[in-house]
């Protein structure tokens, strides 16, 4: 099998160095290159053609958005993005996610000293990824549902998703009305990721959307997003539906599980929620939508050919999980017809 051919592009010698040295370590993976600067990169492409290029947000003389841009106009690219843990980095690479790039990883921190153990994973996911999936994919081409008249039935909604899931997302919330059904989210993130992403997900939506708080009421109309890296969220009773946060280690290597959030939902809302799996690598999750399908929740699961990665939800397919496979333009008119009273 031929081997993932990799350009890192970093204007630091240490973090590329880093990088390479983690790539080189997988005998899938080979680094082709490296580059200091956008422009470096940008003759880096056109000479050794990777197949996916690892890109810092923070760069001199063009900007690692600036940079994205324009290779995914002129020349659609595999592209993770290599990100600090700060907010203005963090919320950048949301955008980043947003424009096409793959997936992304932290930088290592103190906070986050392992963030590159699934690097080379995430890399050789990114290789395997269809290219004209990637050049084709649009934020916002979603089937419009009438919300004036939509008012819920009283079930919650729970979202898990992963490498894909900040444009899944995206699409699928821009349907909600603004007193849309109870719904909680855990995707895949680093830590200070998930608060960007929640607070891009509330200017361009129209529900209320926060990342989760420990004790949180569920309440209609507002959106509830699990915080990356620190800790797993559940739902609980206790004068109503809350949200728990359970500083615990990592289920099916995260932290926030899909499963965690999904097996409480089914002990503690069965019949009266609705799962619904979308993009993401690997296979957290589909244990614990078998579980919502078997305490009676209807269960939805992303398609093959609109997911990114189509890991997790042919994992809960096949394990039984997924009642129904739905494109993800159609996954959110599909979740508010089902909850509508």
């Amino acid at each position: 099998m031929n081997q993932v051919r990799v350009l890192v592009v970093d204007d630091s010698a240490t973090m590329r160095g880093l990088i390479s040295v983690t790539l080189q370590r997988d005998p899938a993976i080979s680094v082709v290159g490296e580059a200091a600067d956008p422009f470096e990169a940008r003759q880096a492409i056109k000479s050794l053609d990777p197949d996916v290029v690892t890109l810092d947000i923070e760069m001199p003389n063009m900007n690692g958005l600036e940079f994205l841009e324009k290779i995914m106009r002129l020349r659609p690219t595999r592209v993770i993005m290599v990100s600090s843990l700060t907010e203005s980095a963090a919320s950048a690479t949301i955008k980043a996610l947003e424009i096409g790039a793959f997936d992304c990883v932290a930088k290592p921190s103190s906070k986050d000293p392992n963030s590159f153990q699934d690097l080379a994973v995430k890399i050789k996911a990114a290789a395997a990824a269809p290219i004209a999936h990637i050049a084709e994919r649009r934020l916002g081409e979603t089937s419009k549902t009438e919300a004036a008249s939509f008012k819920s039935d009283g079930r919650i909604v729970a979202i898990g998703s992963s490498t894909g899931g900040v444009e899944a997302l995206l699409t699928i919330l821009a349907n909600f009305p603004e007193n849309c059904p109870p719904t909680v989210i855990t995707q895949h993130m680093p830590p200070l990721f998930t608060a960007s992403f929640a607070a891009r997900l509330n200017r361009v939506c129209k529900p209320c959307v926060s990342e989760a708080v420990d004790g949180a009421p569920l309440a209609p109309g507002h959106v509830y997003v699990a915080p990356g890296g620190r800790a797993h969220l559940k739902i609980s009773k206790g004068g109503g539906l809350r949200c728990v946060l359970l500083e615990a280690p990592p289920v099916n290597g995260h932290r926030p599980s899909i499963d965690v959030l999904f097996r409480s939902v089914a002990q503690v809302a069965g019949r009266r929620s609705l799962g619904v799996i979308l993009t993401g690598m690997g296979r957290d999750g589909a244990e614990g939508l078998l579980a919502m399908r078997n305490s009676g929740a209807e269960t939805i699961g992303q398609d093959q050919a609109s997911s990114l990665v189509y890991g997790m939800p042919r994992a809960a397919f096949e394990l039984g999980g997924v009642a129904k496979q739905f494109p993800l333009h159609r996954i959110g008119a599909q979740i508010l017809n089902s909850t509508n009273n």
